[in-house]
């Protein structure tokens, strides 16, 4: 017998899953945490869903089940938990040498043929997992069943220099602003394929006239998708690490390539959500100090609320520990842009799509959420 969707609550909730390659892995934790402290057959407890790079494959499974809370956690963390590099890209000697073969020998030919995009991977094995794992046409069904009002992906655009968010809905209408746009549409492999393309380490994709990479690189409003689609509490799972303290006394070193590479990666998938956050504090503070009858004339105006989860483990340092879980192909084309096992640059930690590490970034998320339920429950207005 179907389950008719219940909500009682009185605000409108958004998840919100940030960018990060693997480092993803520790969103499952925090929902698997959450999860856990709810009746087994309750539908989740979001009606907004938003999700930028590998957090947008997540929030598309959130939304494909987002019938029962249970059974969406369980079917994400079964593939984080058996993840292996190769399901992600192509990671054997053959794979990953001819695909960089390939790319050299193609800058040498005209400009004026079409070539397809270049980069340091080739992430077509994952393509074929997404496609395996995820019913996306589950969405449209779900919506229509009011288990959910709105899923939104968001792309970035290489043709218009814009963030794009893309999303299915009950009643949204589009949106403009500068550098960002809402549009109305399908989520579907493609877009998925795109904002989870890592800048210059995945191939950018082409949906209709425009090519599309990580969602994370012009995003410089992460909340703004939420707000658009009607949210007045957005929860957020960050993977923003906690920042290791250099010793007293000890020299800096020169910052390499894959140093300066791991800190704009972290830039990008980190940066911009805190400034956006200081941003929506200011103008919730504003709008507190409007009298009444102003509030009346603007109803648009509206305060919301946001709590977010950050890991309290450092992920470069669980990368080392399982850095020998690489495929030797790996790295050594890490090696070869100046990665090795103790190198303090963050790649490695975006790109082990090894079980070893995403099991226990599932661990430390779901510990983390153990650790703030109270909080996240109240917030969610569970209890």
């Amino acid at each position: 017998m179907e389950k008719k969707p219940q909500n009682t609550q009185h605000s409108k909730m958004a998840l919100l899953l940030t960018g990060g390659g693997a480092r993803a892995a520790y969103q499952v934790g925090v929902l698997k945490a959450l999860a856990l402290s709810m009746p087994r057959n309750a539908k989740i407890p979001f009606q907004i869903i938003n999700g930028t790079s590998a957090g947008a494959i997540n929030s598309a499974a959130m939304a494909c089940y987002a019938s029962c809370m249970h059974l969406a956690v369980r079917k994400i963390e079964w593939v984080w938990r058996q993840f292996h590099t190769h399901m992600v890209y192509k990671s054997s000697f053959t794979g990953a040498s001819s695909y960089i073969l390939g790319n050299m020998m193609r800058s040498f030919q005209s400009d004026y043929l079409n070539h397809p995009p270049a980069s340091l991977l080739d992430n077509s094995p994952l393509r074929g997992l997404l496609d395996d794992v995820l019913d996306l046409s589950r969405i449209d069904r779900n919506l229509h069943r009011k288990y959910l009002e709105a899923v939104s992906v968001t792309v970035s655009s290489y043709s218009t220099g814009k963030s794009v968010a893309v999303f299915q809905s009950n009643n949204a209408a589009p949106w403009q602003r500068a550098k960002r746009e809402g549009v109305e549409g399908q989520i579907t492999l493609d877009l998925l394929m795109a904002s989870s393309a890592i800048p210059m380490v995945f191939p950018s994709v082409r949906v209709k006239h425009h090519y599309y990479g990580d969602g994370s690189i012009h995003q410089l409003s992460p909340l703004s998708p939420s707000i658009h689609l009607g949210a007045d509490k957005i929860f957020i799972i960050g993977v923003e690490q906690p920042k290791r303290q250099r010793a007293i006394g000890s020299e800096p070193h020169f910052p390499g390539v894959s140093t300066v590479a791991g800190h704009l990666l972290d830039s990008v998938f980190a940066d911009t959500l805190q400034s956006d956050l200081e941003r929506l504090e200011r103008v919730n503070r504003t709008i507190g100090l409007l009298p009444s009858n102003s509030k009346n004339k603007h109803k648009e105006l509206k305060q919301v609320s946001t709590l977010v989860i950050n890991p309290t483990q450092n992920f470069n340092e669980i990368a080392t520990q399982c850095y020998e879980h690489m495929p030797l192909a790996v790295r050594m084309l890490l090696r070869s842009i100046g990665i090795k096992k103790h190198s303090e640059s963050s790649l490695a930690s975006y790109l082990m799509f090894e079980k070893a590490y995403t099991r226990r970034l599932i661990e430390f998320g779901y510990q983390d959420g153990l650790d703030r339920l109270e909080e996240i429950r109240e917030f969610l207005e569970l209890n």
